[in-house]
C-alpha cells in the first residue's frame, strides 16, 4: 500500500494564439462546472490561469495530473488549442506558509477574471 494522499496547490498556465477574451472567458466557465476545486481563474485574450487543489501522493504525481487537466477538458469545456508554459505544484502546508492573501475562497463563485 502506498502513502496515503496528500493535497496540493496547483497553479497551471496556459497561452497561445490570442482569441477574444470572451470566448475564452466562456470557455473558463465550462472548466469550472466540470472540474472540481477550482478556485481561481483568470484570463486574456492569449492565457490563462487555473488554480484548484489536487490529491496524490507525490509531488510527481500530483504534476503529471495537473499537466493533462487542461488537453482532457479542451474539447469538453471548449477550451483554446494552447500549450502549458506554467507549473507551481505546492504541498497544502508550504502554501498555506505562504498565505493567500487574505483572499476567501467561496467554491461556489468561483468567476473567469482578466489579468
Amino acid at each position: 500500500m502506498g502513502e496515503p494522499s496528500r493535497l496540493w496547490h496547483v497553479c497551471l498556465t496556459v497561452s497561445g494564439e490570442a482569441m477574444e477574451p470572451l470566448i475564452v472567458r466562456t470557455a473558463l466557465g465550462r472548466l469550472r462546472d466540470q472540474r472540481q476545486f477550482l478556485h481561481s481563474l483568470k484570463y486574456d485574450g492569449s492565457r490563462a490561469e487555473i488554480q484548484y487543489w489536487e490529491e496524490a501522493e507525490c509531488l510527481l504525481d500530483a504534476s503529471s495530473l495537473a499537466l493533462r487537466v487542461w488537453n482532457e477538458y479542451r474539447d469538453s469545456a471548449g477550451l483554446p488549442r494552447w500549450e502549458v508554459v506554467g507549473l507551481e505544484v505546492l504541498e497544502r502546508a508550504v502554501y498555506q506558509e505562504r498565505g493567500p492573501g487574505g483572499m476567501v475562497v467561496d467554491p461556489q463563485d468561483v468567476t473567469p477574471l482578466p489579468f
